[in-house]
């Protein structure tokens, strides 16, 4: 049995209280799926400005009747620090995933992703700090790397940022890091890479790569690879960013006060992309035919990006179950089925 299988049974044995705000998001939602199917306590908070209404109906149809009365749910915004206060009250471990992702819509609208990204998450630290909750945890970006040309991507070594996005990810660790020295209120920050899975949004004009293109070869539509397609990035399929997120929120204190990657360690270029997700629909009965239309870079994107994953494990006993390979072929009939 390794640690994460441990500390999943020793949660079932004694359930705790979570929260998890942004849960009705693609990361909240699966984190919500696997606390409930743990019998956890859940309260979850959503502004409904990127979560949506079906993903918690989606939980709720994949966990029992008694499980689903454990979870709680608040509409409100993490801007409202009133609101942050209730939903940390009798809570003993935060998962915070609220934010306003996307590197191109923080270039378009640099404010509210400031707003949602800083003031939000400096209202969630204190409202837990002030709760005296027994762990934070929060989503840190791969963002933060910025024009650092070293790989793969060390915990210490960051560069400039290269959007608003990446700024506002960035705050969040300096501001964790003071909370630790001046309040003695230790967190973790978890450094994303290009997590995706199930009831990851593919509409809109900030979806992400997979669902994106994967939404568009199942309508028979053109894929669109900005630039020469030899751009690379670390896939993380979601049920590693789950483990990566309750070992966190158990950790003992001295793993506390840290950023750690969550990846898998590994590059995939956008054209092995488009193939291994050509490839796995294909294994689901869809047939694509078209070429892939090059396009301009995009302003904002950093060329190659792959994550060393030794601090986490080291610390956190990390270890992904699942490579890009496996996760687009797990992630392939939802994808299908919710076309």
């Amino acid at each position: 049995m390794n640690t994460f299988e441990t500390v999943c049974m020793q949660l079932q044995q004694a359930p705790k209280t979570w929260l998890v705000t942004g849960v009705a998001g693609f990361i909240g939602s699966n984190l919500l799926e696997t606390l409930l199917k743990l019998n956890q306590n859940v309260v979850g908070l959503d502004n409904f400005a990127t979560g949506h209404q079906y993903n918690l109906d989606e939980v709720q149809g994949l966990v029992s009747k008694e499980q689903w009365a454990k979870f709680k749910f608040i509409e409100g915004d993490i801007r409202q620090f009133d609101t942050c206060q209730k939903a940390c009250a009798g809570v003993d471990y935060v998962l915070h995933e609220a934010a306003l992702g996307s590197v191109p819509r923080s270039i378009a609208d640099p404010i509210a992703t400031n707003e949602t990204n800083i003031s939000g998450f400096l209202n969630m630290l204190t409202a837990a700090r002030d709760a005296e909750v027994k762990s934070f945890t929060y989503a840190a970006s791969s963002s933060t790397y910025g024009d650092h040309p070293a790989l793969p991507k060390v915990e210490e070594n960051i560069g400039n940022p290269l959007s608003p996005y990446a700024v506002t990810k960035y705050v969040n660790e300096l501001y964790a890091s003071v909370f630790a020295r001046t309040y003695g209120f230790k967190t973790i920050g978890l450094r994303y890479f290009n997590v995706f899975g199930k009831r990851q949004d593919p509409n809109g004009a900030y979806a992400a790569v997979i669902p994106k293109w994967t939404a568009a070869m199942i309508a028979g539509d053109d894929v669109f690879i900005n630039g020469d397609g030899e751009t690379s990035r670390d896939f993380c399929f979601i049920d590693n960013t789950v483990q990566a997120n309750i070992l966190a929120a158990t950790a003992s204190d001295d793993a506390k006060d840290q950023v750690y990657n969550v990846a898998v360690g590994d590059r995939t270029t956008l054209n092995e992309l488009f193939n291994e997700i050509k490839s796995a629909l294909n294994e689901n009965g869809i047939v694509y035919l078209k070429d892939p239309v090059y396009r301009e870079f995009r302003a904002g994107d950093v060329r190659h990006s792959q994550a060393s994953i030794e601090k986490i494990e080291k610390y956190l006993q990390f270890k992904p179950d699942f490579n890009i390979k496996q996760g687009i072929k797990i992630a392939m009939p939802w994808y299908v089925k919710f076309a």
